[in-house]
């Protein structure tokens, strides 16, 4: 069954760190990429960042770029979304997707993890 699941979100103090994970199964990320959106309250999915299949970053939201880091563990089915340097206007729900290509599309992906909340705040 063809599935991605984010966890490891939470609340979080401005300036700490949070690692999100998003396992995936059905699939390989061999041929794949995985793009990570965020919705915060109120506000449209957005597109963050992509991981390549070959190990390289897209960086879709500018505000991220210096503070957040994508990896992957094609052994572990897992793609890690490092968030360092938290502010509060990264509070949102945080989404894997998958896709052939890197694109900032929420209606490009085609399969969607269910999102995990991040919450900066004091």
């Amino acid at each position: 069954q063809l599935q991605l699941v984010e966890s490891g979100g939470g609340l979080v103090q401005p300036g700490g760190s949070l690692r999100l994970s998003c396992a995936v199964s059905g699939f390989s990320l061999d041929y794949y990429v995985i793009v990570w959106f965020r919705q915060a309250p109120g506000k449209e999915r957005e597109g963050v960042l992509c991981s390549h299949n070959n190990d390289g970053t897209t960086y879709y939201a500018d505000s991220v770029k210096g503070r957040f880091t994508i990896s992957r563990d094609n052994a572990k089915n897992t793609v890690y979304l490092q968030m360092n340097n938290l502010k509060p206007e990264d509070t949102g729900v945080y989404y894997c997707a998958r896709n052939g290509g890197c694109s900032s599309r929420p209606e490009f992906m085609d399969y969607w993890g269910k999102g995990t909340l991040v919450t900066v705040s004091t």
